[in-house]
């Protein structure tokens, strides 16, 4: 008996966790549902009492007549074996003397147990509102309280996943950048995940492409966040220059031409088109055409703009097919596979010419332009990380294996000419933990970036950690402030909390501002 308090800013779900809660009702329980609070004490009776099926035509006048038929239909049901739960929505604009009768209801009880439980749901302003000393009692008969937070970064990309799965979408048409960008602009609030989202969906539909990028949902977000200051969005340093910038116009007239129509690849958009804001596409037109791309620690990815650049990178755009049945990992395939591995992954980071300078990387050679970090771990950590990975296989001699995507019990292995999905345990026979991670970088950026130091690696740095899930909100000076910051960052990724950025580190920062690659869901293949 008691109380039940839930709590959450506007728009985190607390009235869809109310509708769930009804749906699941058990056998033996009455419900009054109030669902506008801001009435007098005594309408507040009145509408309980109607919620419950007792007649109130005589009695609507009297409080005390109120009170009297809600203790005997609980007394009734308690003799039937019946529990009674008052559940009150927007329970913040409840008056003080409105939540004082509330109470006085719990006072309704046997020699061994409360005759009614009640439930409020409201914002944070309901547990300030109980806070009130002429309100002490009603908050001490309070036995389970919860405040319903905004999503994190890792559960908004999740969320947008599943909501895709469940609307019957193929693949998942938000890239990595745009999923950040939609925490980044709705803060993890679900209402405004979705209605961004959905405006997002909508321009890439009217604009005929195949996925929505993070430029997209900012277009999306200033059109339904209107008067708010827009967010300013993570660039990288330019170190090419003009000469860069030529080039990106270049690729972008290329892909403007390669570009094909979607069709209907964009999940539940067609219901919109008639609604469509045309100021959308114009301003993303332009912003697409002008915005330059982000660079990856320092240094540009030429192919990265775009996966249709490249015919031969089709993981986006044309994902395997998501009821593909699970194959067998031959030694023949692994063979083969030796020979394709680092063209895979120059592939999957949209950069073909790079597979010589990978792998030199990933045999330690300092001078190469990509970086390929030696770690060890288990399949939730390269989870975690969400970025495609080579596997070290154990057997007659070691073998590199491309991993492009995972689930719960499938892998996705090797590039577009040798793809194959296997069941993990096939994988488990062989791997023990070993995996190498590569990413292009810039040919001067520092081994370590550590406290005192300046420049443009520190402020890329700095740029990266404000894009995480609990993100750097100092200033822009690698002190005491951010080196605190950044070593709670490598503790709860399970680094060595030394308050350096080396490239362990160096990696988990900068997952979050990667748009591509990413690891594929299961669905997505």
């Amino acid at each position: 008996g008691g109380f039940v308090q839930l709590t959450g800013e506007v728009g985190t779900g607390k009235t869809t966790l109310c509708r769930c809660l009804l749906e699941q009702v058990p056998e033996g329980t009455r419900i009054a549902l109030v669902l506008n609070p801001l009435v007098t004490p005594q309408e507040l009776l009145a509408d309980i009492s109607e919620e419950l099926g007792i007649d109130v035509s005589e009695t609507m006048l009297s409080t005390r007549l109120l009170v009297d038929g809600l203790t005997r239909f609980l007394l009734n049901a308690h003799e039937q074996g019946e529990r009674v739960v008052v559940v009150i929505d927007e329970a913040q604009n409840l008056s003080p003397e409105a939540l004082e009768q509330v109470r006085l209801l719990t006072n309704l009880e046997t020699s061994k147990e409360k005759l009614l439980q009640i439930v409020l749901l409201g914002q944070p302003e309901l547990r300030e509102l109980l806070q009130r000393q002429n309100l002490r009692q009603l908050a001490q008969r309070i036995t389970a309280r919860y405040h319903l937070a905004p999503l994190g970064m890792k559960d908004t990309h999740l969320y947008v996943r599943h909501r895709m799965q469940v609307a019957g979408a193929q693949r998942n048409p938000f890239k990595r950048g745009a999923m950040n960008a939609l925490y980044q602009r709705s803060q993890g609030i679900p209402r405004l995940i979705n209605i961004i989202a959905d405006r997002a969906l909508v321009a890439a539909f009217a604009k005929e492409k195949l996925e929505v990028n993070s430029a997209m949902v900012h277009a999306a977000a200033n059109e339904v966040q209107l008067g708010e200051r827009q967010v300013r969005r993570l660039h990288w340093p330019w170190l090419a220059g003009a000469a860069l910038l030529a080039l990106v116009a270049v690729i972008w007239f290329s892909f403007m031409n390669l570009q094909r129509p979607v069709g209907s690849g964009i999940s539940q958009s067609q219901e919109h088109q008639n609604n469509v804001d045309s100021s959308i596409a114009v301003s993303q037109g332009l912003e697409e055409a002008t915005a330059p791309q982000p660079e990856l620690v320092g240094r540009p990815v030429q192919a990265g703009i775009s996966s249709a650049l490249d015919s031969t990178v089709v993981t986006e755009a044309n994902p395997l097919p998501a009821e593909r049945p699970a194959q067998t990992l031959t030694e023949v395939w692994l063979n083969q596979h030796q020979n394709q591995v680092w063209q895979s992954m120059a592939n999957v980071w949209l950069d073909p010419g790079a597979a010589n300078a990978i792998q030199k990387a990933c045999a330690d050679d300092s001078s190469s332009l990509y970086v390929c970090l030696r770690d060890q771990g288990s399949w939730s950590k390269i989870r975690r990380l969400d970025l495609p990975v080579i596997l070290i296989l154990q057997g007659s001699r070691p073998s590199y294996v491309l991993l492009r995507g995972m689930d719960d019990d499938r892998l996705l292995l090797g590039g577009d000419a040798d793809a194959l999905t296997v069941n993990q345990d096939q994988v488990d026979a062989k791997w023990l933990g070993a995996y190498m991670v590569a990413w292009p970088q810039a040919e001067d950026w520092p081994a370590e970036v550590k406290r005192g130091d300046d420049g443009v690696a520190v402020a890329t740095i700095m740029q990266m950690a404000q894009q995480v899930e609990n993100p750097y909100l100092g200033g822009p000076v690698f002190g005491e402030t951010f080196e605190a910051w950044l070593k709670d960052f490598q503790a709860q990724n399970g680094l060595a909390a030394d308050g350096i950025v080396g490239r362990n580190t160096l990696l988990h920062l900068m997952t979050a501002s990667i748009e591509e690659p990413e690891l594929l869901q299961a669905w997505e293949y």
